[in-house]
């Protein structure tokens, strides 16, 4: 299924009948907040893709940086192994 973008919403057309159907005003009127609305949420979803990728490369080098470090206290009772 291909993906619906804002401007294939904007694109569409209708044929006009004179005595029956939707008014045309009133569709493209809503089809225009529907491609608004779909313009928002791409993005929205551009953003979080971004932001997300940004989280996984600093979370990669915070890793990288931290693969040599150990724990080396040795607390008898300590709860947690190190």
């Amino acid at each position: 299924m291909r993906r619906l973008l804002p401007q294939h919403v904007r694109a569409a057309t209708f044929s006009v009948r004179r005595w029956r159907g939707l008014d045309p005003t009133q569709v493209y009127g809503y089809l225009d907040l529907l491609a608004d609305e779909l313009e928002r949420l791409t993005r929205d979803l551009a953003t979080a893709n971004t932001e997300g990728e940004r989280i996984r490369q600093a979370l990669r080098q915070w890793q990288s940086r931290h693969t040599d470090c150990r724990h080396t206290s040795t607390t008898p009772n300590s709860r947690w192994s190190r």
